[in-house]
């Protein structure tokens, strides 16, 4: 089930965590996630270009802060289109189990994954789960010492006596416990909804209980908005790449334009359209069809 809050104040704001509110996405993705992925899944000898598709998918693309799960299996489809891959004799496998349990399962986490092993003895789900693991077990021993954005803690405090807030993320809940804790901003959220919570939609789905425009996600990748809109949320995007200058301007004005009822209309157009920009769907290296 789906986790569920009873609302104490007037507004409510989803915030995501990885790369929106924690610099931390770049040394999870090119320091534990594609290691793994080049070891677990054979790929040393077309490293570079996984490592390229890897990147592409979690960080440069449209695609940016999806569930791991799903990210793996579009980082070897884009690999598997890529002629340099080819050219030296590579097979790019996609685990077909893999696929099919992404479609089917919203609780996109080890626990659901674990289950899943326990009830089919599935080679390429426990080859899965154990990469995802890996992944944890280096994440736990690599992300350390990563402060929150500048002008995140000042917006945390404007908040908290008008809005409840989740953190409403893909990463799992013991490693986003672990940051909010490290930093001293658990003190400011509700809830910490991670994967196991289900996905950033189903948790989004508290915002039926407030009143239309009263209801706000923070995120820094097309996924968050999507699950923002689809609960008619209002979204606030953190730019990639211009992280510090969107959590001033959250801040400094659209915080104050949320809580007044400006938000809505002309100003999140503006936003959204500038949002766009910033992330393409197709990479920059040559793909094959």
């Amino acid at each position: 089930m789906t986790y569920q809050i009873e609302p104490s104040k007037e507004f409510l704001v989803g915030i995501d965590s990885d790369g929106c509110v924690f610099d931390t996405m770049e040394l999870k993705h090119k320091e534990c996630f594609i290691p793994n992925i080049i070891n677990y899944y054979e790929l040393q000898g077309v490293s570079k270009y996984a490592r390229e598709a890897a990147e592409f998918v979690n960080l440069y693309s449209k695609s940016r802060g999806i569930n791991r799960f799903p990210a793996l299996i579009e980082a070897l489809e884009w690999l598997g289109k890529r002629p340099e891959v080819k050219a030296r004799g590579y097979e790019i496998k996609i685990p077909q189990s893999i696929a099919q349990w992404v479609k089917e399962e919203t609780k996109l986490g080890n626990p659901a994954l674990e289950k899943k092993v326990a009830e089919t003895g599935d080679a390429e789900l426990k080859h899965c789960l154990e990469w995802s693991i890996a992944v944890n077990d280096m994440i736990a021993g690599m992300v350390r010492g990563v402060p929150p954005f500048p002008y995140v803690r000042q917006s945390l405090e404007k908040l908290k006596d008008s809005a409840d807030m989740l953190v409403v993320s893909a990463t799992p809940n013991e490693a986003l416990e672990a940051e909010w804790s490290e930093h001293d901003l658990s003190k400011y959220v509700t809830s910490i909804c991670g994967q196991e919570a289900g996905n950033k939609k189903e948790t989004l789905t508290n915002a039926t209980k407030y009143a239309e425009n009263h209801t706000l996600m923070i995120g820094d990748a097309p996924g968050d908005y999507a699950a923002a809109k689809a609960n008619n949320c209002l979204f606030y995007p953190i730019n990639p790449g211009d992280e510090e200058n969107s959590w001033k301007r959250f801040e400094a004005e659209a915080i104050d334009k949320f809580l007044s009822g400006e938000f809505a209309g002309a100003y999140q157009k503006g936003l959204l359209d500038e949002f766009d920009r910033y992330l393409p769907s197709r990479p920059s290296w040559p793909v094959e069809d």
